[in-house]
């Protein structure tokens, strides 16, 4: 068998190859004799199902492209194409210069359990909200990141979680408050919610606040960058889903699709090449499963 796994992968690449035999392989009855087909059969069903998925890779075309310029930061745009041939050499040279070298990383928090209220004031943290927000400050501390700049919402349930997260990192750590991370509507969701329906004027007006946000914090890195930065932003469940669409280039009016725990931690990675990582989304592993809330 090992001899047609070779032959299938040079002729139809690896990928076409190795999932060719995973599918093939529980027909195997494990003695060595080619199992339930035979050999032969084996072999000749595997040949055909890598032929089968090499031609579905080759003519794959995805149903939407990653758009590499969504930040307006590609290189390509940043820097005057020549006109001529004699400024091509110095348009390779600052095209080079223009490159990114080095990842920024956007660690996300969702504010802890807070208390109804009219008021912004009166919708502070409950008892187990400063819990959930000490123990996800603890978190922080754990894993260590070097982070250059904690921001956070203005309004009171961020504000809270975010002092009381600061008390476990460094006292050097700069914090700035940001009411473009304010809780809003960030755009009409789909499919809608019945349970969920702000007057389109607040789609409008929270919407272009939210994305204001979203083009202020999430772009790739400058070329002076050495090194890769880590930025904390302690803001509302609304916002952060919003932003987890906008940076996979997803449908943005799916962000009502997923819930986020109170205190939970969301990793966003933003490499050099302008490609997007998510690490995770919603992690709220720190807090015990009783004092995990969402609502």
């Amino acid at each position: 068998m090992s001899g047609v796994l070779r032959k299938c992968a040079a002729l139809f690449g690896t990928a076409a190859a190795i999932g060719a035999y995973r599918y093939y392989q529980r027909f195997e009855d494990g003695s060595g004799a080619g199992g339930t087909y035979g050999g032969t059969g084996l072999a000749a069903r595997f040949l055909h199902s890598s032929q089968a998925l090499a031609s579905f890779t080759n003519n794959f075309e995805p149903s939407v492209r990653w758009d590499n310029n969504w930040d307006r930061r590609d290189p390509k745009s940043l820097v005057r194409p020549p006109r001529n041939d004699e400024e091509r050499a110095a348009y390779e040279k600052a095209l080079e210069e223009a490159v990114p070298k080095s990842s920024r990383h956007l660690i996300l928090v969702r504010h802890a359990q807070y208390c109804d209220g009219d008021t912004d004031a009166a919708r502070c943290l409950t008892e187990l909200g400063w819990q959930q927000a000490e123990l996800t400050g603890q978190r922080l501390k754990e894993l260590n990141l070097p982070l250059i700049k904690l921001h956070f919402s203005t309004m009171t349930r961020a504000k809270q979680t975010a002092e009381a997260i600061r008390r476990h990192l460094p006292s050097s750590l700069s914090a700035e408050p940001c009411s473009l991370l304010e809780e809003g509507a960030p755009v009409p969701p789909e499919p809608p919610a019945p349970h969920y329906q702000p007057s389109p004027d607040t789609f409008h007006q929270d919407g272009a606040r939210i994305e204001s946000a979203f083009r202020r914090f999430f772009h790739r890195a400058s070329a002076s960058q050495a090194e890769d930065s880590y930025e904390l932003l302690v803001c509302h469940a609304n916002v952060i889903r919003y932003f987890v669409c906008r940076a996979l280039q997803l449908p943005p009016e799916a962000w009502l699709r997923f819930s986020l725990d109170h205190g939970s931690i969301t990793w966003i990675t933003i490499r050099p090449n302008g490609r997007v990582a998510v690490r995770y989304v919603g992690n709220s592993g720190h807090i015990p499963a009783e004092k995990c809330t969402y609502i």
